[in-house]
């Protein structure tokens, strides 16, 4: 390391992610005196994880997506999950919301779109769940707005191209008009240069190696990817916002939370379309059944998308594996991270889900006419001139220890917090960037106890139904609505 004065900060971010760019613009408003430094290995913010063709780009707010509300042995559904979900976004929202009016971002139209949601399914099982699933989400306020039908035609008056040359006599289809589509990498690099212009130190093409305990926090090792140079961070809190990469460094700072922990990683491709009339007659988020053992984020969906303010089409993901914990990493990443303390866990991961490593392989080993015939499903007419394939991002699933299997695959997201509150990290991937907000919300209260309660006024005034349940607040939750559906142009 070189003998360079260590740079002294109050909060260091690692990675230029959305869940950084929120924290660290909570932070900002809470704590105006505060310096906040930011790390990030590549040339731009939002690149990897965040970037619009490395997840979903949905605004998850569970209206479409039917992994979140899974039928029970006796074939009825729970909405639990998917309330959770939805209120989760209907914060972020109310944040996107705060970010246009006070300035951060100039045009909502540079990151987020209304787009209907719909979810669609083949055969008389799958609508007799999807059936069920309406009846259950419907009932409640934030669903109420939800459309069910089983009719061909109806469904194709709501997305031609799914209706379209269609046989299957037995299909279903439900339909949210009013959901999103953002561009999570726009939306992240807009936040983070508000961040710098406040003041925040922003250093691109810097790379975190490596962490220790101090008596007043912690110290980073940071290299200077264009220069070589390596010097020191000193800080009092650290967030590892580094998506795949926070594992790696989490372990290396040794705290006790993060020891039992490891991670699985998947990749995927998408079929994106290159053909400007097909993707004009498109104009939804259309989800369907997960195959067999498939993660979470390997459900397919033929899915518009607002991509740099441009209209844009893909079907998949296909999935895939690499070592990879980054789109960007090393492929030593994943056997690097095997620790005495979690090569249990993992191992029993193996062990048990061999329909994920079946589905892999199976993936992987698909022709391209074998892609195409699974976006038949969904566009029955599709043409493969008129698609080209490109690489998703890379999502590390968590795995964890637990008592009764030694260890288990969690497909959500998860924030390792040590217990003196000086450093924290984000593991796991789904439903990730649309529940930003409230994830980085929770993560304050927990890392910051003593001083939560005074920062509540300034929170509320950025999210104001923070400690409110939308669900059972129906007139709240419509007035909320019809203030961020104004401010962000989405009536």
């Amino acid at each position: 390391m070189s003998q360079a004065p260590a740079l002294s900060l109050d909060v260091a971010l690692v990675g230029g992610g959305i869940m950084s760019a929120t924290l660290g613009t909570f932070l900002q408003q809470v704590e105006p005196s505060w310096s906040i430094g930011l790390f990030e290995n590549l040339d731009r913010a939002g690149l990897e994880s965040s970037d619009p063709w490395n997840n979903a780009g949905t605004g998850h707010s569970a209206l479409c997506e039917l992994n979140y509300a899974p039928a029970a042995a006796d074939g009825s559904v729970d909405p639990k999950k998917s309330l959770g979900i939805n209120e989760q976004f209907q914060l972020s929202r109310q944040f996107f919301s705060w970010a246009v009016t006070n300035g951060l971002v100039k045009d909502p139209q540079s990151f987020i779109h209304p787009l209907p949601h719909m979810s669609f399914v083949i055969g008389e099982d799958h609508q007799r769940y999807l059936k069920t699933r309406y009846e259950s989400l419907s009932a409640n306020p934030l669903f109420a707005s939800m459309e069910y039908t089983e009719d061909r035609d109806q469904i194709g008056d709501w997305t031609p191209l799914v209706g379209e040359g269609r046989t299957q006599k037995t299909v279903a289809a439900s339909r949210v008009k009013d959901g999103t589509d953002v561009d999570f990498g726009s939306l992240t690099r807009q936040l983070v240069d508000g961040l710098g212009a406040k003041g925040a130190d922003i250093r691109f093409r810097h790379r975190v190696t490596n962490l220790t305990k101090t008596a007043n926090g912690w110290q980073l090792e940071v290299k200077n990817q264009g220069t070589g140079e390596t010097f020191a961070v000193d800080a009092k809190f650290v967030f590892v916002g580094a998506g795949g990469g926070a594992l790696p460094l989490l372990q290396k700072s040794g705290i006790d939370e993060a020891k039992g922990y490891g991670g699985f990683p998947v990749s995927g491709e998408f079929l994106r379309c290159t053909n400007n009339e097909v993707i004009a007659r498109h104009e939804a988020k259309v989800y369907g059944q997960a195959s067999v053992g498939a993660p979470p984020m390997s459900v397919p969906h033929l899915d518009t998308r607002y991509v740099g303010g441009k209209k844009a089409l893909m079907f998949g993901p296909y999935g895939g594996f690499s070592p990879k914990f980054l789109k960007t990493g090393k492929l030593w990443d994943l056997p690097a991270s095997v620790r005495g303390n979690n090569l249990l866990p993992m191992l029993a991961v193996a062990k048990d889900n061999l329909d994920l490593v079946k589905y892999l392989v199976t993936e992987l080993l698909k022709t391209r006419n074998q892609q195409m015939n699974a976006m038949r499903d969904y566009y029955p007419a599709a043409n493969a001139e008129d698609w080209e394939l490109i690489t998703a991002g890379q999502r590390v699933q968590v795995i964890k220890k637990d008592p009764k299997k030694k260890g288990v695959l969690q497909f959500g997201t998860e924030v390792i917090a040590a217990g003196d509150g000086t450093i924290a990290g984000l593991l796991g991937a789904s439903p990730g960037a649309s529940t930003a907000t409230p994830i980085m919300l929770g993560l304050l209260q927990r890392c910051f106890p003593s001083k939560y309660a005074g920062w509540e006024d300034t929170l509320k005034a950025m999210v104001p139904t923070l400690g409110h349940t939308l669900n059972d607040e129906p007139d709240l939750y419509a007035e909320t609505k019809a203030v961020t559906d104004k401010v962000l142009k989405l009536a």
